[in-house]
């Protein structure tokens, strides 16, 4: 199975176990980790111990966490994917982007690119997407891509709101 996902604007490749440092970086950046990791700087095991489950989910599952670059300049903008969060019954629409990158419709682009291969790959009714209340721009992202807000509710001692969209 092919896992790479090409849009218009970009190039969608899983992260694999050579990409720990990659991956480490992305989510030390203070951008990426405010919402992501409630401002805590992950460690590299804790980077590895992702990339070395992400690798499984990618063998078993069809799924796991996308590296996100720009096709026009092969730069790594950020990442996407699915992935396992509060206790769930199946994987949520995650995503982080470089400040740098964001307000350009990338997030819109390549949000799009994942519900549609839940859809229409993994078969997936709906797909959920959990944002922390006060992360706006993540709630514009969901709305944008025709998300309904259905929950709020307090997870690790935070107000975070949950949008789903339904297979069409």
């Amino acid at each position: 199975m092919n896992l790479t996902i090409n849009t218009k604007r970009l190039v969608l490749t899983p992260f694999c176990i050579d990409d720990v440092e990659l991956f480490h970086q992305l989510n030390i950046n203070s951008y990426v980790r405010e919402f992501m990791w409630d401002d805590e700087e992950i460690t590299l095991d804790t980077a590895k111990e992702i990339m070395q489950r992400n690798e499984r989910h990618f063998e078993e599952d069809g799924f796991g966490i996308w590296k996100v670059v720009l096709k026009e300049t092969d730069e790594l903008i950020g990442y996407t994917g699915l992935w396992y969060f509060f206790n769930e019954k199946q994987p949520q629409l995650i995503y982080a982007l470089l400040k740098q990158f964001t307000k350009r419709g990338y997030a819109h682009e390549f949000s799009k690119a994942i519900i549609r291969y839940s859809f229409e790959t993994l078969n997936f009714k709906y797909l959920i997407a959990a944002t922390d209340e006060p992360h706006i721009e993540s709630q514009k992202v969901a709305k944008g891509l025709g998300m309904k807000l259905f929950e709020k509710r307090i997870e690790n001692e935070k107000p975070t709101l949950f949008f789903r969209i339904e297979k069409g």
